[in-house]
């Protein structure tokens, strides 16, 4: 008989890819996103090794990577620093989720000073010691809300609150192997099932009033929807469970880019010519709850700069009505 050779197990290389990951002002849904790729995750940990996240690892420095992802808006001075010391270190950089993308809710802030803000958090604020303005130890604010490609340049977006894990699982797959994204330019109403059909109703509704026909399009009833001016990063879950769409993904390219195309307009021709509700009443509305309807977009220069917003004007006048 011959001696066996002895074989030892081969070593397992590490990945060729690494990953950088942080996290600036939003409130880490987009970290939880990652997290629910479930299994697929195991198959990007295959091709990828995470150097720095936020939520695991306790590494303080900016440690050379392929591919950076960066969540959240530029809205403090540490926010800037932070994606500078990101753009950096990474090849790549992805800007994960609404609020890096158009500068998400935080954009609200826009509307209103530094100084204001801190005003009604901690000056004016039941739950606050009077004085007890942070001074030290807090990053000062920046003077307005932005997204993060206006601090670095950005190479893949991918919008949503958070952006749908198929979408995420898709846009890490496609830097790694060198390809377009499979994301398309739909809207949320793409995947919708409901119908849109002409109706007889008069009035705007509120959510709350009623249950919504779940065959029939929001807009066809008098709910305000989005869908039909929010580009799809989630797959429509919010009508398809009889919610109306929020626009937590962002407005439709053609919406951002064109400069005579506005979320109000667009939703109230549509659904005037769906209902017997004048589209005066229904852009007057939307004007009246714009910090809703453009929170997640208003920060982003396609939208805040267009000269058909005019945000502060919409909400004098409401504040006027209920005086």
């Amino acid at each position: 008989m011959s001696a066996r050779r002895s074989e030892k197990p081969a070593k397992e290389s590490s990945p060729a890819v690494t990953l950088n990951i942080e996290w600036l002002s939003d409130c880490a849904g987009c970290h939880v996103a990652i997290v629910d790729l479930h299994e697929k995750i195991l198959t990007v940990l295959q091709s990828v090794s995470i150097q720095r996240c936020p939520v695991l690892t306790d590494i303080k420095d900016y440690p050379k990577a392929t591919v950076g992802i960066v969540s959240g808006a530029i809205r403090t001075e540490h926010d800037r620093h932070a994606a500078e010391a990101m753009r950096k270190s990474c090849d790549l950089i992805i800007a994960m989720g609404s609020c890096a993308v158009y500068g998400g809710i935080a954009g609200a802030g826009n509307v209103h000073t530094r100084e204001e803000i801190f005003d009604a958090v901690y000056a004016n604020n039941k739950t606050t010691i009077p004085g007890a303005t942070p001074k030290a130890m807090v990053s000062p604010l920046e003077a307005t809300v932005t997204p993060l490609d206006s601090v670095i340049d950005v190479d893949l977006y991918l919008p949503g609150c958070a952006p749908h894990p198929a979408f995420i699982f898709d846009g890490l797959l496609a830097l790694l192997e060198g390809r377009t994204p499979k994301a398309t330019k739909e809207t949320v109403c793409s995947r919708c099932k409901r119908a849109m059909e002409k109706t007889d109703v008069e009035r705007i509704l509120k959510i709350s009033e009623g249950i919504a026909d779940p065959d029939r399009c929001f807009l066809s009833q008098g709910y305000i929807c989005m869908g039909s001016v929010t580009l799809d990063r989630c797959m429509s879950p919010c009508p398809q469970n009889g919610v109306t769409c929020t626009g937590c993904a962002g407005a439709t390219m053609q919406v951002l880019t064109e400069p005579n195309r506005d979320i109000r307009t667009e939703i109230g021709e549509r659904m005037a010519k769906l209902t017997k509700i004048p589209k005066d009443t229904i852009i007057r509305e939307i004007e009246r709850t714009s910090k809703s309807h453009y929170s997640y977009t208003m920060a982003t220069s396609m939208i805040g700069e267009k000269p058909t917003f005019l945000i502060k004007k919409w909400i004098g006048n409401a504040e006027a009505d209920y005086e």
